[in-house]
């Protein structure tokens, strides 16, 4: 669950940490592939880019979604909340847990005289939390946005091992003509830090030290700055009021060579391609590519492979239910997974 931790020696292990935090919130965007960074304007905005909370003109947004991962074995669950302040500015608030809960603790499986005692057994959970703080508003410059956000970082596997961390987010939005749009997210711009400590008993102790294992030690994890940019074009086609809207995203990651489309020994690009077709703001239907990898195949060769996904949304009476497929085939490691999200406002 706690992805890279630091190293035995003390030294900080910087690569995929937190990355819970990069799976995505609300199935609009996981149907179009995460592609959400430029045109996101509602709630949903406190994740994909703060900058977006301007949209939001209720008094009270609420989002909610559920998934599941590897067959069931992992729950994401996401809540968000944001507040429009006034014409120019508007504040969120988002909620996000990611966790696999009754893992059997086997460490004491079998007892001092060398048996195995199956109530011996026990149950824990291993589980991050993270809690987003945000606000957006207008500026003097026609159609652009900036906004930030604030994280506060919380994990925990059982009984034995927790930490905080705490990180910033930055993000921008511009617009021209109503037809293009244009976004820059900046994740943990400071770097985000997590501080791990460990409380293990005596009895656990000596179960690692017999196995052959190190004892972990307190420490600090560091999450790099990772940067996406961001652009989309919405069509009016001109035909029963359909509009169709591509969007095209770059993350760039700071914390060496990653298994990306463009790597290189300072930063990794993966970019991601969403499309969106929908009819007069109540119907939606979406697709996406992402997750794009090369993998080893048994005669060594590599084969470039991606994550396929789809989706489909329809709102009324300013409810919105949106639905995503994500993983189609099973193009990638991971299993496909079914997403369900829910959007309505207060005005």
């Amino acid at each position: 669950m706690s992805g890279a931790l630091f190293s035995q020696d003390g030294s900080v292990a910087p690569k995929y940490s937190n990355e819970f935090l990069q799976i995505g919130v609300g199935a609009r965007s996981l149907g179009m592939g995460n592609a959400m960074v430029a045109g996101v304007n509602d709630v949903t905005s406190v994740y994909w880019n703060p900058a977006g909370l301007t949209g939001v003109e209720n008094k009270l947004d609420v989002s909610l979604m559920h998934s599941e991962y590897f067959a069931g074995i992992a729950k994401y669950d996401y809540i968000g909340l944001a507040h429009s302040i006034d014409e120019k500015s508007a504040v969120g608030f988002a909620a996000i847990r990611f966790g696999v809960d009754d893992i059997p603790n086997t460490t004491q499986l079998i007892d001092n005289e060398g048996n195995i005692d199956y109530d011996r057994i026990t149950l824990f959970t291993a589980a991050d939390y993270g809690f987003l703080f945000s606000y957006g508003r207008k500026l003097g410059i026609e159609g652009l946005s900036v906004g930030g956000t604030v994280k506060v970082i919380h994990r925990r596997a059982g009984d034995f091992a927790r930490s905080w961390g705490f990180g910033l987010d930055a993000g921008l939005q511009y617009s021209l003509n109503d037809k293009w749009y244009f976004g820059a997210m900046a994740r943990d711009i400071t770097s985000t830090f997590n501080a791990w400590i460990f409380n293990l008993d005596a009895d656990m102790q000596e179960v690692f030290l017999e196995t052959g294992n190190e004892i972990p030690e307190n420490g600090l994890e560091l999450t790099m700055p990772r940067l996406i940019l961001a652009a989309q074009r919405k069509f009016d086609i001109g035909w029963q009021d359909i509009t169709v809207t591509p969007e095209i995203n770059a993350a760039i990651t700071t914390d060496g060579r990653r298994n990306t489309l463009i790597k290189s020994g300072v930063v990794s690009i993966d970019p991601v391609i969403g499309l969106e077709v929908g009819w007069r703001d109540m119907v939606a239907i979406r697709t996406g590519v992402n997750n794009f990898q090369y993998v080893k195949n048994f005669d060594d060769s590599q084969s470039l492979m991606f994550q396929p996904n789809i989706g489909l949304g329809v709102t009324f009476k300013g409810i919105t239910l949106d639905y995503a497929f994500t993983n189609i085939g099973n193009q990638s490691e991971a299993l496909f997974s079914h997403v369900i999200s829910l959007k309505f406002g207060f005005k």
